[in-house]
């Protein structure tokens, strides 16, 4: 569940502080993005705190230690990523720029890149349906996303 709390207070809390300009979220696709994430959170936290149940010594066993590594991983490519998209463009530029260097020079989202490993990693740390769930729904959304962005 830690690592749930610490994507999303990086994502709510230091993220918007680290951007400079950006478009406007239409209403809409707010509305949209903020009842998932809150219905999302529900399912994940109810999940992991009353029905998920873990052996002793679970935080050893190699399905958790390889789905942690690889929510690490996911996340550390995330925010590299992200740094890189916000330095684009030098202060009152406009127009578009490829991006380049860190997982940008093998896959041209490397921000959904990142953030479907991380969740997929989760998904195997937590082993739970709802955390798999969200991998999947993640993996489609992005994917759709890292299309449009892509062309």
């Amino acid at each position: 569940l830690g690592c749930f709390v610490l994507h999303y207070t990086h994502r709510a809390l230091i993220f918007p502080l680290l951007i400079r300009e950006g478009k406007p979220t239409p209403f809409f696709t707010f509305v949209l993005a903020l009842l998932f994430c809150v219905f999302n959170g529900y399912l994940q936290g109810r999940s992991l705190s009353n029905y998920a149940t873990y052996p002793p010594g679970w935080l050893k066993e190699p399905c958790f230690i390889t789905g942690f590594i690889g929510w690490l991983l996911g996340m550390a490519i995330n925010i590299h990523s992200d740094h890189i998209l916000r330095n684009l463009r030098k202060p009152g530029e406009t127009g578009y720029k490829i991006p380049r260097g860190g997982m940008f020079e093998y896959v041209s989202g490397a921000n959904f890149f990142g953030e479907i490993l991380e969740w997929f990693g989760f998904a195997l740390a937590c082993c739970t349906i709802e955390s798999f769930a969200f991998a999947l729904c993640t993996l489609f959304i992005l994917c759709s996303r890292a299309r449009q962005h892509h062309k």
